[in-house]
């Protein structure tokens, strides 16, 4: 999803540079979007392994 994100940051600057605001608003907002749903993600995947739940429980057994 983070790859996602910068591919999608790099379309925005490129369309910027070259004049299609448009274009570079959009996928600038695409970005956000998909970078703050990565913060989240990463976040709640972080507590978990710090509760040792899922996979992680079986690790430390």
């Amino acid at each position: 999803m983070l790859k996602y994100a910068i591919i999608f940051a790099l379309i925005s600057l490129v369309a910027g540079a070259l004049g299609f605001t448009g274009v570079a608003a959009g996928t600038a907002g695409i970005a956000k979007i998909l970078f703050g749903l990565f913060l989240v993600l990463a976040i709640i995947f972080v507590i978990l392994a710090a509760l040792g739940v899922g996979a992680a429980r079986k690790v430390i057994k």
